[in-house]
């Protein structure tokens, strides 16, 4: 990180003195600089955050009450002129291109103008559902039964609507044409509203939606993994089946699978049966060729996996499948299978080739995996109307 600059005293009265804050800090290159650095205001961020801390200890190091003036007091354009530069510091990872929200009832492409009211009860209740279409080729994935299942777990999760089906599918459409983006995902949201920090929802009187268009130039890798069976408890079979925001136990389950050198956890249901993976499903294919994932009916029903049911029967067609089943997976069959794959929308068909300890089928890539990423890919690209959506840039 750059070198900081002497510390400048604090200020004598008013939040005025402050307005300067990040403009006060004086960077120093990076030793070195090249490719390596970090951006400018990335490090004009860190600065700002460490003059902060700088005064909060020196103050507490001399004995005394901090003023509340050290922390300063902005005005809405003071506001905006920080999450300007939050933006800029390079702090996201991801290229947020636009975004709709109902609660100001348009688009904006602005990244850091891309913020909910925190007294949203999705933000402290975890009152909202979501769910992701991919964008591929100028046109949206299977939009049609992503909104299915998404005013499903609304209906679910008792939230109205803040306008019919067709103007939501609307506006999802009009949101990607502002984003310009062409490949990449569509996320959105249906929430109970901001109203209050209460428990109960009936001071929530505007529902909200809210979508985002992230740009995602590069296409996933069909790529071998390894996973490890999770010991998070998977969510009861209710709130398993609803898309909803509630992903803490999928959040520690990745990391979990991460922690131990892995790409995700693998979830076990009450009886011990392989359910689903963090936010993906499970696929087998059996000694047999007989592909195999777990019976959706206490685990979320991927639209991805749906849909590559549905292609899977071109390889039983040409004889590389002997047939395609839902129903129930020990682990002591999924561990001997062999091949097992991941299935979601921001993996298409991710083969693994270790589960624990244990390797799966030769410990490499299977061709069934391969096949059935191509198939959804191509089905991505060319797809029947059905699942494809043009976007009118």
């Amino acid at each position: 990180m750059g070198h900081l600059s002497a510390l400048p005293p604090p200020a004598a009265s008013g939040h005025r003195a402050y307005r300067p804050f990040l403009a006060q800090t004086k960077i120093a290159p990076s030793p070195g600089g090249g490719a390596g650095a970090a951006p400018d205001g990335l490090l004009l961020w860190r600065a700002a955050v460490a003059i902060a801390a700088r005064r909060s200890n020196w103050a507490a190091s001399a004995g005394t009450i901090v003023n509340p003036i050290d922390v300063p007091l902005l005005s809405f354009s003071e506001v905006a002129e920080r999450l300007e530069a939050f933006q800029a510091s390079g702090a996201r990872k991801q290229n947020y291109m636009a975004m709709y929200s109902s609660i100001f009832g348009g688009i904006t492409t602005d990244p850091s103008a891309m913020v909910i009211p925190i007294d949203d009860h999705m933000v402290h209740r975890g009152h909202g559902v979501f769910d992701t279409a991919a964008i591929m080729d100028g046109h949206i994935y299977e939009l049609q039964q992503h909104l299915d299942r998404f005013l499903k777990s609304a209906q679910m999760a008792k939230i109205q609507l803040p306008f019919d089906r067709s103007r939501i599918q609307s506006v999802l459409i009009q949101t990607v044409c502002a984003s310009k983006c062409t490949q990449g995902s569509l996320r959105y949201w249906l929430s109970v509203g901001p109203g209050d920090f209460q428990l109960s929802s009936l001071g929530c009187t505007n529902p909200a939606l809210y979508a985002i268009v992230i740009d995602s130039p590069s296409l996933p890798v069909p790529s071998g993994c390894k996973v490890v069976t999770s010991s998070i408890p998977m969510k009861s079979p209710q709130f398993a089946v609803m898309k909803n925001v509630n992903y803490l136990p999928n959040a520690l389950t990745k990391v979990e699978g991460e922690e131990n050198g892995g790409f995700t956890g693998i979830w076990l249901d009450d009886e011990g049966f392989v359910a689903e993976g963090s936010n993906m499903n499970v696929g087998f294919v059996t000694r047999n060729k007989e592909l195999i994932l777990p019976r959706f009916d206490n685990i979320l029903s991927g639209c991805t996996a749906k849909r590559v049911l549905d292609l899977a029967g071109q390889l039983v067609d040409d004889g590389r499948l002997s047939g395609i089943t839902t129903r129930n997976v020990s682990v002591q069959e999924g561990k001997a299978a062999d091949e097992m794959m991941l299935i979601g929308s921001g993996i298409l068909v991710k083969p693994v080739v270790q589960w624990d300890e244990q390797m799966v089928g030769s410990g490499k890539e299977g061709p069934i995996a391969q096949a059935l990423f191509n198939l959804i890919l191509e089905d991505m690209r060319s797809g029947p109307p059905s699942v494809r959506i043009a976007v009118p840039y």
